[in-house]
């Protein structure tokens, strides 16, 4: 975390005089971190109709504009919360002295000052001048926070508060510097407070803004339905978890993981850590047809209308004109992820995919980089035909010494597991049985297609080369990795384009972490013999084996066969430590 120590003010040398007592005093008795005051404490911002739909960025700058920040008034008590408090001890002065509080010019747009007077927090405003009462008696002050860091090279999250008491020629100064607090990512090993899916809505489309989706998700309700069963099993309130409607044509954005990636900010206070969430929008930046119009992710608008509110605060970064390799895909926030903590990393780490020929947009990143706390890990995920971080790696609880691991695909697993059911008299068994797959394949048919095809071989050694990366990152050993069964095939690009890979069988590590032991994981419909799935028992087995208990949640339909799972059909606020 950044200082959290007071700072306190020295007295300036020059124009030293009787006239003026030495040493003003300003102190930050909670600690010098501020928050980004984001949110809205009393759900003052709305949408107006139709925004949910319109395919027009103003509707997306003019959601994010509105928050606490936004206006030089304290929104109640609970936003009073949301500032750092600073004191100015009295001064033994005359009536004639003047003071004033001021940042340097760069940091005025990032913060406000406050002060009491009469009963009430008041804007200092840009003059930042203090009565001669309050520098005789002292004041209290309140700093707010209008934004996060985005660009160090803009604003390095560094407050700079100078206090400037005069009398004719006579001048003394105090300094505090304060910094805004790093945005942080949420991981999965902190328990679900909220579980949030899409349901279907009113009407029809076509699937414009997700290129990943080839057919209309179907079976929602047993997705549903299974999806209940698993929160419950981990112990959850049945309020604990929402299915939002949204736009008129819902189908075509059904991935509630890929619009936003949940983070917060904290500050100590005497009466434990104060803490706001900050919901990272993606950066989708999506044109109309015609290109005439433009908007972000409209799917996103939902945060601002179901989401936001106190405590809550989103934030978007973005860029309009990107170089030709940004890949609207790898700006999901399915893309973004996060390790917990370890030694070296004690608030873990940021993990994404990305490589030179397809990457996010960069000014989203640089705006992750730029907290400073989690330094990132990056796969190369571009052989993904979605191109995600989530779809082949995640966290989970394990029986080691720092209490967690990861779960990966493994195709070669799941190749062995239908060779040995071969062997064993069991090669007409089919995959996806029972499911809407348009091809359901016998083992024997499946594996004369991969000696011909080597997809899965081609796949394991992308996923090879991301186990290296992570490995090296992270400290964990190759035996310590949970390594699930999972089918890939590859697509035919054509024109000299390099094949791209999706799960051909439930990605079974793409799943949703519950709590530190409740993983609600895409029931892989593998073959059956006697009786049993063999993906699903293979992986429940290893799960268990690191005290991970297994919640099965039905999305081939809604969500696998549309390029997706669970975890990307899925989101979550977590508890924050």
């Amino acid at each position: 975390m950044a200082i959290i120590a007071s700072a306190v003010g020295e007295p300036s040398t020059a124009g030293a005089s009787t006239a003026l007592p030495p040493s003003p005093r300003l102190t930050a008795p909670q600690g010098t971190l501020v928050l980004p005051n984001l949110d809205d404490d009393t759900r003052r911002c709305t949408l107006r109709p139709g925004d949910l739909d319109r395919l027009d960025v103003a509707v997306d700058t003019r959601l994010a504009s509105c928050n606490d920040a936004a206006d030089d008034i304290v929104n109640g008590p609970r936003d009073m919360a949301d500032l750092t408090p600073v004191r100015l001890a009295p001064m033994k002065t005359t009536r004639h002295a003047s003071g004033r509080i001021s940042v340097p010019t760069e940091q005025g747009k990032y913060v406000r000052i406050f002060v009491r007077r009469a009963g009430t927090y008041v804007s200092l405003g840009s003059d930042g001048q203090l009565t001669a009462s309050e520098l005789r008696h002292g004041a209290q002050l309140a700093v707010e926070g209008r934004d996060i860091v985005r660009d160090p090279k803009r604003w390095n999250g560094r407050i700079s508060l100078t206090l400037t008491v005069t009398k004719g020629q006579d001048a003394r100064t105090a300094h505090l510097a304060l910094h805004i607090a790093p945005v942080l990512l949420q991981n999965d090993l902190q328990r679900a407070q909220q579980v949030f899916a899409a349901a279907p809505g009113p009407g029809k489309g076509q699937p414009v803004e997700v290129p990943a989706a080839t057919r209309q998700p179907g079976l929602w309700r047993q997705f549903a339905d299974s999806l209940r069963k698993a929160t419950r099993a981990a112990g959850m309130a049945d309020r604990q978890l929402t299915f939002q409607k949204g736009t008129s044509q819902w189908w075509r954005d059904i991935w509630r993981q890929d619009i936003v990636e949940p983070a917060y900010v904290t500050r100590p206070t005497p009466n434990g850590p104060h803490t706001l969430r900050i919901l990272l929008r993606s950066p989708n930046y999506w044109t109309s047809h015609d290109g005439r119009s433009a908007s972000l992710r409209r799917a996103g608008r939902l945060l601002f209308r179901d989401l936001r509110g106190p405590d809550i605060g989103i934030v978007q970064q973005y860029t309009t004109h990107r170089d030709p390799n940004v890949d609207e895909l790898l700006n999901f926030t399915g893309n973004i992820e996060s390790l917990p903590p370890y030694d070296g990393f004690p608030h873990g780490r940021i993990l994404y995919g990305s490589s030179a020929q397809r990457h996010p947009d960069p000014s989203f990143t640089r705006m992750l980089r730029a907290q400073g706390q989690q330094s990132p890990v990056v796969l190369d995920t571009s052989w993904l035909v979605v191109g995600h971080a989530d779809e082949t790696v995640h966290v989970l609880r394990a029986d080691n010494a720092r209490g967690w691991t990861l779960a990966v695909s493994d195709p070669r697993l799941a190749v062995d597991l239908l060779r040995r059911a071969q062997r064993a008299g069991e090669g007409g068994q089919r995959l996806f049985a029972g499911t809407e797959a348009d091809l359901k394949p016998t083992i024997d048919e499946y594996l004369r297609m991969d000696a011909t095809r080597g997809d899965n071989e081609y796949a394991a050694r992308h996923l090879d080369e991301q186990l290296k990366v992570l490995l090296r990152a992270t400290g964990l050993r190759p035996q310590d990795i949970i390594r699930l069964p999972v089918l890939y095939m590859g697509d035919e690009p054509g024109g000299g384009l390099p094949r791209r890979y999706i799960a051909a069988s439930p990605a079974l590590a793409n799943g949703l972490s519950l709590s530190a032991r409740d993983y609600a994981a895409p029931d892989p419909h593998g073959p059956r013999v006697t009786g049993h799935d063999l993906f699903r028992e293979e992986a429940g087995r290893r799960l268990a084996a690191q005290g991970v208990r297994v919640r099965w949640v039905e999305d081939f339909s809604w969500a696998h066969m549309v390029g997706g799972e669970v975890h990307c059909a899925t989101n979550a606020l977590r508890d924050v430590p």
